[in-house]
């Protein structure tokens, strides 16, 4: 009895645990992530960005809610918010009062997917099959069908409120302590709803430093913003992988970029230009799917200081 039925039960045992411990700890061992990029123009003083991503807010997540609160204690120049705040449509208020302290730093911000749709219970196993057959979100696959809209214009409005700039395929311009920052953004290429023929020319000579951000990294949209010579891209969306593997990685990015660089600082070349880009693997999940295993919720404060002359 022993030997037939001891081997399955300690591999369910194990499964069990690594459940237990990826929805129980590791969705909630919160983090930051430390990032130095050098971009910025000589004689200019370091920037410090505060970068949150993919918050997914559930209503009653009280112990995320106080962490995004804690963040303003960095006191950053700017803050970045690149998606895919909601996983709930009742969330607005507690993501509005969780990111208010933050709200009191300049910030700009783009929406994701599920800030205008509320998730759906699908297979995990789809993200692979997705990968393998090259289709992701709207790219490639049939229209959502019943999808369940959330209260979107009203996180718009609360945003909007606090002088947060809406870089829905448009740019907008930061001025800090004197300095000319322009970001250029787009809406999300996940649900095709990118325009970046909107915002093309590249950067402005005006501007002491010109950033691009999106909320899904795909690569058309890098190609754009680095062909262009943004000399950095923001992005979430990927969640880092959410589900890794120990010592080998991500397994799907649930879109078009490589699992090299599903989270943290890398390069993007295209044409004759090579841009810096950040990918922030989020500090949430999908309500269905409320675990994480080796890839631990995360902001991110890049500190940019003057680039190789």
């Amino acid at each position: 009895m022993r030997a037939r039925y001891g081997v399955p039960l300690g591999i369910a045992a194990a499964g069990a645990a690594g459940v237990l411990y990826a929805a129980g700890f590791e969705a909630r061992s919160f983090r930051l992530r430390r990032v130095t990029v050098p971009v910025l123009p000589p004689g200019m003083r370091p920037l410090r960005i505060l970068q949150v991503s993919d918050i997914h807010m559930v209503s009653g997540q009280r112990k995320k809610q106080r962490w995004l609160r804690s963040l303003a204690g960095l006191r950053p120049d700017f803050v970045i918010n690149t998606g895919d705040n909601l996983s709930d449509p009742e969330g607005v208020p507690e993501v509005l009062d969780a990111l208010g302290p933050l709200m009191e730093f300049p910030g700009a911000y783009v929406f994701g997917s599920n800030d205008y749709y509320g998730p759906k219970l699908r297979n995990p196993a789809r993200y692979l099959m997705e990968k393998a057959q090259g289709r992701h979100g709207l790219n490639g696959n049939k229209p959502v069908v019943g999808a369940i809209h959330n209260p979107w214009e009203d996180l718009r409005d609360g945003f909007d409120g606090a002088g947060w700039l809406n870089l829905t395929n448009t740019r907008g311009t930061l001025k800090i302590e004197g300095m000319s920052v322009e970001l250029t953004g787009l809406d999300d290429p996940h649900i095709k709803r990118d325009r970046y023929d909107r915002v093309a020319g590249g950067p402005s000579d005006a501007a002491d430093l010109s950033l691009g951000v999106v909320h899904a990294p795909y690569l058309r949209s890098l190609d754009a913003f680095t062909a262009d010579g943004y000399p950095l891209i923001l992005a979430g969306h990927t969640h880092g992988g959410q589900l890794c593997i120990p010592f080998y990685g991500a397994l799907v990015t649930n879109c078009d970029l490589d699992t090299d660089r599903v989270k943290g600082l890398s390069t993007h070349t295209a044409g004759d230009h090579t841009a810096y880009m950040h990918v922030s693997a989020g500090c949430g999940t999908n309500r269905y799917t409320p675990v994480r295993f080796a890839c631990p919720p995360e902001a991110s404060l890049l500190t940019l200081v003057e680039r190789d002359r």
